[in-house]
């Protein structure tokens, strides 16, 4: 007979050997914005919490509020009877605030990506397999997606348009439709997408343009918008998330009205999830509303990132291309990054740190994402922690 476990544990066992093998920890996320791992305060440089909304009291409120007025849960997907009034409320303010004609609300970024994909590539509504031009860096949902698609990649090398200007002149002749699909801002890499660039490409060769805007959203653009604020019509969809920046949990997608029907009758993600539940729709609502406000916690963000990479590119430390909130500091081998990372924890400080296959190999990084919530000192005590620990430890 199989030994099903037996084959789980050798690959198990690989990973151990590889020193890939992941665990979950249990946490413990404070008042006071410090997370608590086995007993030890941490300040927490690890989370996507940008602006510090996760526990601002009027999401909480909303939440409470909504959870009152229509229960713990939502009953049924969307499609059946689940389509609660709150997803109208949240659907126009977020179309409105991305300047889209239309918004539709998924569960959660990987699911949108992975299930919107599929929806959108599918040969039988396009009429071929279509051409499919992504970032090479992409985040994994979006390979997901084209993965479950059965559609091929062409792959670019990291926001190199010229890269991309090639494959596409490449295939100029060829009818097939043309999607091309990146970030705005990369969550490993800290660094941003021409979009503009992009767009016009889109439009020389007539590609569809597809644009995940999880980590510009709520810190980037007017209003926190995001980068593609605007640009979602009838030759872009714009996509992104409410779990960063904006406090708590969900995602979205911006596009035409007809695309937007097009997803409710055509994407597997929609069609078959049980809708979110009430208390997540009234921290969206209230992250929302609240974004247009919040012009000082974003420069305050931006600025605590400025001055971190600054200060180790000073102490000859490698950030990247970061020019967001998102700062890695690059130290190559696997292991020496883990040995950073236990190095920092030991010092009250969480930087995760990040491994193959989640980035290249040898260029394994502790992964620092910045907030609004942070004091200009915890940043100084970060920099120094950092600059010593990544010398000191080999």
């Amino acid at each position: 007979m199989r030994d099903f476990d037996d084959m789980w544990r050798r690959c198990l066992d690989g990973l151990d050997q590889a020193g890939r093998r992941r665990s979950l920890r249990p946490v413990e996320r404070l008042a006071d914005g410090r997370l608590d791992i086995g007993g030890q305060p941490m300040l927490d440089f690890s989370s996507n919490d940008y602006l510090g909304l996760s526990r601002h009291p009027e999401l909480v409120r909303r939440a409470r509020d909504f959870t009152e007025r229509w229960g713990a849960g939502s009953g049924a997907s969307r499609l059946v009877c689940g389509n609660l009034s709150p997803f109208v409320q949240v659907e126009d303010k977020l179309a409105r605030g991305k300047g889209a004609e239309a918004a539709l609300v998924f569960v959660s970024g990987y699911q949108a990506n992975s299930s919107v994909l599929p929806a959108l590539l599918d040969p039988k509504v396009l009429g071929a397999e279509p051409l499919v031009f992504a970032d090479k860096l992409n985040h994994a949902s979006l390979i997901q997606g084209c993965l479950a698609a059965g559609v091929r990649q062409l792959r670019f090398r990291h926001n190199d348009l010229d890269h991309l200007a090639e494959l596409l002149d490449k295939h100029r002749d060829d009818p097939r439709p043309r999607f091309i699909l990146t970030e705005t801002v990369f969550s490993m890499d800290g660094d941003r997408a021409d979009i503009a660039a992009l767009a016009a490409l889109a439009e020389r060769y007539d590609a569809f343009l597809y644009l995940d805007e999880a980590h510009a959203t709520g810190v980037l653009g007017e209003s926190g918008f995001g980068l593609a604020k605007g640009m979602a019509g009838p030759r872009c969809l714009v996509m992104g998330t409410f779990s960063k920046a904006l406090g708590g949990f969900g995602a979205y997608v911006a596009g035409t009205r007809l695309l937007k029907d097009y997803l409710v009758n055509r994407c597997p993600g929609l069609i078959y999830a049980t809708a979110l539940p009430p208390a997540v729709l009234g921290a969206m609502d209230a992250a929302l509303d609240l974004l247009p406000t919040l012009d000082d916690a974003r420069a305050r963000v931006l600025g605590h990132a400025e001055r971190f990479r600054a200060d180790l590119h000073a102490a000859g430390l490698d950030t990247g291309l970061s020019s967001t909130q998102i700062v890695p500091v690059i130290i190559g081998g696997e292991e020496r990054a883990l040995r950073v990372a236990r190095a920092l924890e030991a010092e009250g400080l969480l930087g995760i740190a990040i491994r193959p296959p989640t980035v290249p190999v040898g260029t394994s990084r502790i992964r620092f994402a910045l907030s609004a919530r942070h004091a200009e000192a915890e940043i100084d005590r970060l920099t120094e922690a950092v600059i010593r620990l990544v010398r000191e430890v080999a």
